[in-house]
Parts: C-alpha cells; structure tokens; sequence
C-alpha cells in the first residue's frame, strides 16, 4: 500500500518528520506492495481501504495538521541536578515534557525518545504536565539537605511555552520560589514571562532572579519557519525592555548560531537586545544530538535546500568533521576556523555594545519551607 506523502511544511509546526526513537525497538515503514493500485483499477474485488491504517488517507491528501495533546502527570520529583561542567547551573527545573514552541534545532527533542515518542512531530504535539510541580518543589526545599544554588528554570523545555497560559505551573513555582527568597535564574523565548512580573519585580530588588531571552533572529519570516509558536523576535524584545524597566536583570542568549542561516545576524541581535536593556549577553553553535540530525537535515531541505549541503559542510567543519560533538567544552563553541570567526565577531561585538555581567544572585536570604506534616499548621 502506499502512504500519501507527508506535506512539506506543517503551519504552526517545526517539522513534519517524524524519526523513529533510538530506543525503539521495533520501526515499520510503509510500502507500496500495489494493493491499492489494483482495487483503484478495479483488481480487486474488495474494498482494501477497509484494513489500512490511521494514518492512511482515502481522497490521498496529507495528514490533516496534529493537535496539541497535553497529558497531565504527577511528578516524583522536580529539582533535576547536573555536574557538567560547561553549563552555568547545578540545578534545573522542567515544568513540561516536550515543548509545543516546536523550534525545529531544539536539543532537547532526543529526550522525547525516553517517552517511546518521536523526537519529531511528537515533541511539540505529544506534551506532558507536571500538575503538582509546585507541590513537590516545596517538598523539596523542606529537606534538611538541600543546598542553595540558584535554580535554572525552563532549561530542556520552556517554562513559559503556550499551554503554560493555561496550566499556569510556572506560576506557581515561581510563587513558592519568592515566598522562600530562592534564586532562580529563567531562560525564555516567550513574551508570557511578562504575565509575572508582580512577582519577578520584588524577587530582583532582593537580587533573586535573571531573566535570559533566547533569540535566534530577528527576521519574522525565518522565525515563523525556525521556531513556530515562540513569540515573535520583536515580542521577545518588548518583554526585554518591559523586565528591564521593572527593574529585573535581564540578558540575551543568540542561541543556536546556525552557519550561513542565521550568523550574519549575530551583532545585529546583541545590537537589539542592548538597546532593550540586556546588560549580558551569550552565544550556542547548533547541536545535533541523536536524532536531531535528521530532524533539521529534513528543515534544510524543505526551507533552504539551495544551501543546504554548505550549511552541514560549515557545521560538520566546527564538529571534527562530524554532524556533531558531544564533547564538554567544544559543543557549546565548536572547533576549527568558522567557530574561531564566530567567538571573536562575538567579542568584538560584545565589548563594543557594553555588556556586562548579571549581578550574582543572593543564596543567603532562603527560609525554606516547614517539611509537609499530615497534622497540618497547628499553630
């Protein structure tokens, strides 16, 4: 049988592919074995579309456009915690699995592999909800051992993705944060975090939260192909000034740089952002971990398939020749002359623009929470 073919652009999604998991342990593809064609001839003297599969469609028109499909869960625990050493965090917190943005480069769409899902379309239409994250967050903070180091917030996937309008979970994880005076560091590419500022406000008069913003162009028309369902680079920038003005800290990460796509915006969006009122500013090359490699192969050849054999030669050129390099210390850079080009247009842009650094978030001021008791507040 033959499956109709998979439409070359998905609006409102980052991808149409949808690559099996590297856990699978079984993978089906479909083929045309001409069944079809003879009952469309009249071959066949029954009707074989009885037995084909859901995804088979009669009238041969692609796959109507996927919902978001949000599954709540419980979560056992919500502080996640790392040694790596070229991340500026020990601790981290992921109010979703998955993360309907759909932004086609994430690195973070491998991780829907340990869910039996695919990396691909599934990441941003297959998502989860951790509904009592506030709840095991002060459960977490009561520990007699928990150690204060300020909590990375939305690192895999958004905190401030769009089913959070709805959820309102980082909300409430930020609630538990102020009212224990935690430092929590937020890195966004949503204008929603400006829904929180009565919160994010009096949290930074107190030097207890940095916001980062992450962008990736300013060009509208190659964000809406890039990163569907974040806001828009100028919505970005408004929140920005709107955070700054409230007195929040606030910073800019030009994150992921993507050779011959987006590089050639690198000082423009440190420009723009500077002008917004971001006093510190970073930079990530591309990652294409796992499946991610054929995730954004597949992009390149529907959205720019005229360069897009020289944009992997340039990646594969900073990877040791390779789609990608996992190793500490180079896959955040890079390596070899392109990557070389890129730190220094990057620090020459940076100092010219008069970044900074952040002030250092205050660990000092945590009252943790009383431990839960089945007795309640007595007293």
């Amino acid at each position: 049988m033959r499956r109709p073919e998979t439409p070359k652009v998905i609006k409102g999604r980052g991808t149409t592919a949808q690559p099996a998991n590297r856990f699978a342990k079984q993978c089906t593809e479909a083929v045309d074995d001409g069944w079809e064609r003879l009952s469309a001839e009249g071959g066949v003297p029954w009707d074989s579309r009885t037995a084909l599969p859901a995804w088979f469609d009669p009238e041969g028109e692609a796959p109507a456009h996927p919902r978001t499909q949000v599954s709540e869960e419980r979560a056992r625990s919500i502080i996640s915690r790392n040694d790596s050493p070229d991340v500026g965090f020990d601790q981290s917190i992921n109010p979703f699995r998955g993360c309907e943005h759909g932004c086609v480069y994430c690195f973070a769409r491998p991780t829907h592999a340990y869910l039996d899902l695919s990396p691909g379309l599934d990441f941003e239409t297959k998502l989860y909800a951790k509904t009592n994250a506030a709840e095991r967050l002060r459960a977490e903070l009561a520990k007699p051992g928990h150690r204060v180091t300020p909590i990375a917030l939305g690192i895999n996937t958004d905190a401030y993705q769009p089913i959070e309008r709805r959820y309102r979970i980082t909300r409430g994880l930020l609630e538990v944060l102020a009212q224990t005076r935690h430092p929590v560091s937020i890195i966004t590419k949503n204008a929603l975090v400006e829904r929180d500022l009565d919160l994010l406000a009096p949290m930074a008069r107190e030097r207890l939260v940095s916001v980062f913003f992450s962008v990736t162009t300013l060009d509208n028309r190659l964000a809406a192909r890039m990163e569907p369902r974040a806001s828009a680079p100028h919505a970005k920038l408004r929140a920005m000034h709107a955070l700054h003005a409230a007195g929040v800290p606030v910073g800019v990460m030009v994150a992921p740089v993507i050779p011959a796509i987006t590089d050639p915006e690198l000082e423009s969006i440190l420009k723009a952002a500077r002008e917004a009122g971001a006093g510190a500013a970073g930079y990530v090359l591309l990652r294409l971990p796992h499946e991610l490699k054929e995730i954004f192969r597949d992009w390149l050849a529907q959205h720019f398939p005229d360069r897009a054999t020289h944009v992997m030669s340039l990646i594969r050129q900073m990877r040791g020749g390779k789609d990608y390099d996992a190793a500490f210390g180079q896959r955040m850079r890079g390596e070899g002359v392109f990557a070389q080009l890129l730190q220094r247009r990057f620090q020459r842009a940076h100092a010219r623009l008069g970044y900074g650094r952040l002030p250092t978030l205050r660990c000092d001021l945590f009252a943790p929470p009383r431990p839960p008791s089945p007795q309640a507040e007595l007293f």
